[in-house]
């Protein structure tokens, strides 16, 4: 008996230490929620030390960094920290041959040197404000609007209310200013957040991808990392320090806020914690919606990817200059792979589908106990959903992941084609002639500098060839028809053709497009519009198809919501992400991923020799940082014992949005910048894994050292609060 009442209360022990750092919270409510047991890890702030809707807090030195990743102010010059890969983008925009900022780096020595980025956004969160009952007001009044009772989850219906709310006339005395309503948990809650947008970002410093994406593609969603993944950009304004577009004028901006940075380091159980904008978790599925992500959409972009990556990876090696060209667009895919990968291991081994059947049957077992039959109803209309979509669910994500997203030139503009065809049948030449320069200009914004004919003509044999043998024949796009009809089943000739009679499929034929005569007839039955419009009219009926199932799915999950918020009380849970501001605490720990392996919490610069491969891509090392570590010129960064810290692992709860997160100590300073999730985890975004989710975050001191020692920029550290 006592040994059965010792294993009882070590699980439960487990269980709760397992699943204290799960969450990714709403700041308002930490003091109702998470606050105690922050401060039993380590804690050593109050909630409004973190938000403080009346005055300044941490929140204010926290920003979104473009429209996916977050970033942090560090210095009262508006200098803001961020992931190498959320400003790769933006430095492969700026590299050239002659200037290859991915594979040099760059480091602005005066604020004159420092590169605009056109686009560009950092965005402030000024206020939070929760709004359900105004919401639910305006639903009421307006429920002539909801014709499939859906509303309540249309952004462009909340975007209405939030600006209704705020009032015109404060948007408009407000320069960048904008306000958006998000719902929470399915509708069962709206929050209203104010916003600040800077336009005027520019790149300040980047490490060369040698550091800041060293291990690349083999060692992205892996722990031990040895990456240093940071980049620096600065926020400037008007001279009264209001949003505005790129101008000479403008100088740095003075922030609200800005954090302080710590080079104490950390240790094992140290407390962490993050802010962020993580972008989409799916705490809440049910089991049937387990098994739909597991074997539809992961496993066709697992299958699709691997065909895309192989033919661009080919060819990226052969040339350099199709190496900088396809950088981004390969990484971004991979990205996604790897994280499919890793979903579907932690679905089958942790049997998630049994995790939320058990909570659906919970749920079951309350609302017959409490006479709420409509919560049981919600879930067989979920499942009855789930089934009756699962064939219409599979070709979309075939055709998005095997042509939309595959194949560069299916994007071409149809609908310019169209009146184009038509201007040139009615004799409206001048028509003609400007819609011949409005599709060159459309075309040119996939067909750039990082555009290779040769490549995506490579590329697009292979996935068809993978991607006619998946799908029916008679599930095709229309004009996919000719492959049989014309070429005897053979999809290579189908490509070779499709780029030898297009107007855009090879230089002569553009040349002849632009200086030519044109016909309607041409247009109308050139091959790459063809199957480009062919594309299109297929995407749009599988939307139109699957779109019947839309409202009543989001309102069998909002009354299932209902039943869990209401069986558990309104703090139980946080919200799944939804790319708003939300915090993550947990500790600086390593894992055991396996039978007899263990990682430790912390790599260090030793880990970056050893796993130097100069015939490797993606894992050499600058020569600089090898004279550095030879020389053991680690300044005052290095450890205790005089090794030189790269990165560390930590418990937080993250998803994707979360790259360029802060890591703090318990006092609020920054130790490390979030950059990766290792693979064994990201089963988190659907239940969170304790034993193995580990947040990968670049450690603080090797950023430092690196603008330092590596790239000689002390005179940025000058700007900077460190103790």
């Amino acid at each position: 008996m006592k040994k059965l009442f010792f294993y009882l209360s070590f699980w439960c022990l487990f269980f709760f230490t397992a699943s204290a750092d799960e969450g990714m919270w709403m700041l308002h409510s930490l003091k109702q929620q998470k606050l105690n047991d922050m401060k039993e890890l380590g804690l050593k702030l109050e909630d409004y030390d973190i938000y403080n809707p009346d005055g300044s807090s941490i929140k204010d030195a926290v920003v979104q960094f473009g429209g996916g990743c977050t970033g942090e102010v560090i210095s009262s010059q508006g200098l803001v920290l961020t992931n190498h890969h959320c400003g790769y983008g933006r430095i492969q925009q700026h590299s050239t041959l002659e200037n290859n900022y991915l594979e040099e780096g760059f480091w602005a020595m005066t604020k004159a040197e420092e590169l605009p980025n056109p686009g560009l956004t950092v965005t402030f969160i000024e206020e939070i404000e929760e709004v359900t009952g105004y919401v639910l007001q305006c639903l009421e009044r307006d429920r002539e609007e909801d014709t499939d009772g859906a509303l309540f989850l249309s952004p462009s219906y909340l975007n209405r209310v939030a600006r209704e709310k705020a009032g015109e006339k404060f948007l408009s005395e407000n320069s960048g200013t904008e306000v958006e309503i998000k719902p929470f948990f399915n509708g069962n809650q709206y929050y209203m957040f104010t916003k600040k947008i800077y336009s005027d970002i520019r790149l300040v410093g980047a490490p060369p991808s040698s550091i800041g994406k060293f291990g690349a593609d083999t060692d992205n969603w892996t722990w031990p990392r040895h990456t240093g993944d940071f980049a620096i950009f600065r926020i400037y304004a008007d001279k009264d320090g209001n949003p505005a577009g790129y101008s000479p004028g403008n100088i740095p901006l003075r922030p609200k806020r800005w954090l302080t940075i710590s080079t104490k380091g950390v240790k094992e159980n140290d407390f962490a914690m993050l802010l962020g904008f993580p972008g989409t978790t799916n705490k809440f599925y049910t089991s049937w919606e387990v098994a739909e992500r597991r074997d539809i959409d992961n496993t066709v972009r697992i299958r699709m990817r691997e065909v895309r990556q192989k033919a661009m990876l080919e060819e990226m090696l052969k040339d350099p200059a199709v190496k900088i060209q396809y950088a981004s667009k390969y990484s971004g895919s991979t990205n996604s792979y790897k994280n499919a990968i890793g979903t579907n291991w932690a679905i089958n081994m942790r049997n998630f589908e049994k995790v939320k059947l058990e909570q659906q049957n919970r749920l079951l077992k309350w609302a017959e106990e409490n006479n709420q039959p409509r919560f049981k109803k919600a879930l067989d209309e979920i499942e009855r959903i789930v089934k009756e979509r699962a064939d219409l669910r599979y070709r979309r994500w075939m055709l998005n992941e095997g042509i939309v997203r595959g194949l560069e030139f299916s994007t071409l503009a149809t609908v310019t084609a169209d009146k184009l065809a038509k201007a040139l049948e009615e004799g409206n030449q001048s028509e003609a002639d400007t819609l011949r320069a409005q599709l060159m200009k459309e075309y040119s914004m996939f067909a750039d500098k990082d555009y290779n004919r040769e490549v995506d003509k490579k590329v697009a044999k292979e996935m068809m060839r993978e991607y006619i043998s998946l799908v029916p024949e008679e599930n095709l796009p229309g004009f996919f028809s000719l492959i049989y009809s014309d070429f005897g089943g053979n999809s290579d000739r189908f490509v070779d053709f499709l780029f030898n009679r297009s107007l855009f499929g090879n230089e002569i034929n553009i040349q002849n497009f632009n200086e030519g005569e044109l016909d309607a007839e041409t247009i109308m039955n050139d091959p790459m519009f063809l199957f480009s419009k062919s594309v299109a009219e297929e995407s749009a009926s599988l939307e139109k198809q699957l779109a019947v199932f839309d409202a009543p799915f989001a309102i069998a999950r909002k009354a299932y919501l209902e039943g869990i918020l209401s069986m558990d009380g309104p703090y139980a849970y946080f919200p799944d992400a939804n790319l708003t501001l939300r915090l993550s605490y947990g500790q600086v720990k390593g894992y055991k991923p396996g039978d007899a392996i263990y990682y430790a919490h912390q790599t260090t610069l030793d880990g970056v020799i050893e796993k130097e491969d100069p015939g490797n891509w993606e894992f050499v090392v600058p020569a600089m940082l090898k004279k550095l570590y030879q020389e053991e010129d680690f300044g005052h960064y290095a450890m205790h014992n005089g090794n030189m810290p790269v990165a560390f692992a930590a418990t937080t709860h993250t998803t994707g949005g979360n790259s360029g997160s802060p890591v703090m100590n318990g006092s609020g300073e920054l130790i490390g910048i979030n950059f990766d999730r290792n693979w064994e985890g990201v089963g988190g975004d659907i239940q969170f894994l304790p034993d193995y989710q580990r947040s990968i975050i670049v450690d603080i001191r090797y950023v430092l050292f690196i603008i330092d020692k590596f790239a000689g920029a002390g005179h940025l550290l000058k700007e900077l609060d460190m103790n």
